[in-house]
Order: C-alpha cells, then structure tokens, then sequence
C-alpha cells in the first residue's frame, strides 16, 4: 500500500507519473482525515489537479459533505476549471448550514469572471443567512470597490473600524485609506494611512502616505515618508520616481534630479525614471544629460512613445533636423506611425526644403491638429508660401471658425481678396 511519505518523494522527484499511481493506490485504501490533509498540502505546492482528484475521491465516499464541494470548487477556480466549480457549487441545497460559505465562493467566481451583479446578489444573499459575519461584510466592501462604488465600499468598512472589528490578516485603516485612494478621495485617505501606520510603517503604507500626500499637494510630507519607506527598504523603486515628482512639484529641482538618478543606480532598467531623468536635466539646463537619459528609456522600449515625443520635441526646438528625422524614421519604421510627432516633422522638412515631403506630413497631421490654432497658422502660410492660394484660404477659414474674433484671420482672408 502506498503512503504519504512515498507520494511526498514522488512529488520531491517530479515524476507525475509515479505520483498518480501513488495516489491512486492510497485513495483505495488510507485514512480519510489524512486524505483531506494530504489533499491541503497538494494544493498549497501547487499541486492543483491532484488536490482536486484527492477531493473527488472523498466526496464520493461522503456525499453529503459540503465543506469537500467547496473546497474543490475553490481548487478549480485556481485550475481554471470555472464551468465544473459553477456546477459543484450548484450541488449544496440551501438547507445546508455550509450553504452561506458556498454562496460566498460562487460570489467569487462570478466576480472573477466580471458578473458584478451576480457576485453582489449572492453575497447579499449569504449575508441575509449571516448578518453578522464581518468577513460576508468584508467580502461585500471588496465587491463593492472592484464595482468602482467606492463610497459604498468605505462606508462597510467604516462601520467594520468604528465596531473595532478584527479580522485576521487585514488592517482595516489601511484597507479604507486604499479605498478612498482608489475613489481619488485623498483628503479623506491620508488619516487612515496614518493611523495605519500607528500600527506598523511598512513600505507599502508609507508609499501609500506619501502617494495622498501629493495628491493633495504636501510635497514636504510626501518627501518625508518616502525617505522613511527608502530607509526601510532601498529597493522600493517606485519611491523614487515619486519622491523625484514631489520635489520637482515644489521646485527643488536639483534635489529632484539626485532623487531621480539614486533611483536609476537602483533599477537601472525602469524606462520611466530614465524620462523622467531627461525633463529633469532638461529643466537644469543640462542638456546633453537629459539627452543621454531619454535615449536609454529609448533604447529600454524602443515604442516609448512619451520619450521619443520628449526628445524630437528638443531636438525641434533646437532645429537639430537631422536628429528629428533619425528619430521620426526610426518610429515610422517600427510601425509606430503616430499623428503627435507628425508638425514637428512637416516643419523639419519645410526648413530642410524638402516641401514634397513637408506637404506629405502636413497632410498627415492635419485630421489630429485640424481644431489646433497653431498648426492650422503654420499650415496655412506653408501652403501660401507653397502658393496653394485655394488650399491656403480653406486654412483661413477654418482659423476663422475657430477664433471668429481674431481680426489677424479676417485680414489675412481680405489680402486674399
């Protein structure tokens, strides 16, 4: 007869094969209590299927076990098995006192497959069976925020903290301050961050502090609980990238700048603080930096849209043409063919005296910018100068449209005349 310790050095050995022969044997002949444990330990490995197969073994033995229904309806939802666990569910009569936790797990599986309706009926139905079950509470607050219902969802969990109700695992402060975070209620999120933090300042509190706090514009507070979170744990990179922006918000842009390089020698392959490096120097003045910084977010992601538009909108500025068209080829080439970089590319060639080709991108650009005052400026005295009288007074028009009391388009359309 196989036992336990055999499937425990199966399982060591990676032969799936010589594990279900084991199981299969042992299912025929062991201890029903160790089967369930054997089952809980399976699915804590990762072995699913077998957890599952351990299960439908013993409900077979004990029909009328509900608890064994709803663990392998839990263990298929994990195997993506959703149409069996649906159909195991459907098997508890509401007469069962387990009947509420299986209303729960189909609550689950149907928010998992984004029937929100369906999830929160359920739940309000366990909820009916169990009025005064914090988790059925819990649960319903979740549904509620993944709903987008944000009030409604703080509100429970409110009710949940006032009522000083603990549940394993759960920091109910810090779960109301992520819910007002989610609903952009920032004000009303930070005091549950910080009453969170009372309790115990991990890394993904104090981000949480210092994400609310410049959202409400305290930079100072930002900066501080960012340098309390780098403390704790120096490889939390987004808390420079943050930390960066709060002080780039209140104007200290050279500390901005060390923040934001302290974070790339951390995580020298986040493209975003490589951007953010680039507006930064550039803004500093030093030019050939942020150039620097913008190519290496290009070369991490070559389709890095932002970065590519930061950089030829630089070089445009400059009238560095070549580098504008090294770089706009270089996007059109990949298939990236984007609308945002197509006036800075028609004036690079109109400087250049490539007209053909500034015509070409003119045109290209004109359905995105054609309400833009000015591109259409722009536009309209290439196509004068082009001597596209016909196509110039069109331009004039629509100019007119969109600023009837700018006299400059009225006197433009009478020299036409």
């Amino acid at each position: 007869m196989a036992n336990i310790e055999q499937i425990q050095k199966a399982v060591e050995q990676g032969d799936p094969k010589l594990l279900n022969t084991l199981l299969d044997d042992y299912l025929l002949q062991g201890n029903p209590d160790e089967q369930y444990g054997l089952s809980e330990w399976l699915a804590e490995i990762g072995f699913v299927e077998e957890a599952i197969k351990v299960l439908e073994h013993l409900q077979y033995i004990f029909p009328e076990e509900a608890q064994l229904v709803i663990d392998r309806a839990n263990l298929l939802i994990d195997a993506d098995r959703e149409d069996d666990a649906l159909n195991a569910l459907m098997e508890v009569s509401k007469d069962d006192e387990l009947y509420a936790q299986a209303l729960v797990t189909l609550a689950d599986l149907f928010q998992l497959q984004g029937l929100l309706e369906a999830a929160e009926s359920r739940l309000n139905e366990a909820i009916e069976l169990m009025p005064d079950e914090p988790l059925l509470q819990q649960a319903r607050a979740e549904l509620l925020l993944d709903s987008g219902r944000y009030l409604e969802s703080a509100k429970i969990y409110q009710e949940l903290e006032s009522k000083q109700i603990v549940i394993e695992g759960v920091n109910l402060s810090e779960r109301l301050a992520e819910v007002y975070s989610a609903g952009a209620a920032y004000e009303e999120a930070l005091p549950y961050y910080e009453k969170a933090l009372e309790d115990q300042a991990t890394p993904d509190v104090l981000f949480g502090v210092a994400f609310a706090a410049f959202q409400t514009r305290q930079y100072d507070m930002a900066v501080r609980r960012l340098d309390e979170l780098i403390g704790i744990d120096p490889d939390y990179f987004s808390a420079y990238l943050l930390k960066a922006q709060s002080l780039n918000m209140a104007e200290d842009y050279q500390a901005a700048y060390q923040a934001i390089n302290e974070g790339i020698t951390r995580d020298e392959f986040d493209k975003e603080l490589y951007l953010f490096a680039g507006k930064l120097a550039m803004k500093l003045g030093k030019s050939a930096e942020g150039v620097g910084h913008l190519r290496q977010a290009i070369a991490l992601d070559p389709e890095y849209m932002e970065a590519i538009y930061t950089l030829v909108s630089y070089f445009h500025a400059e009238e560095m043409d070549e580098e504008v068209l090294e770089l706009a080829q270089m996007v059109i080439e990949s298939g990236d063919d984007w609308a945002g970089l197509y006036p800075m590319i028609a004036e690079t060639y109109e400087r250049s005296e490539d007209y053909e080709q500034a015509t070409v991108y003119y045109e290209k650009a004109y359905p995105a910018f054609k309400d833009d005052v000015i591109f259409l400026k722009k536009y309209a005295l290439f196509l004068i100068e082009e001597g596209k009288r016909a196509a110039a007074l069109e331009m004039i028009k629509e100019l007119q449209a969109l600023e009837p009391e700018n006299p400059e388009w009225f006197d433009w359309q009478q020299s036409f005349d």
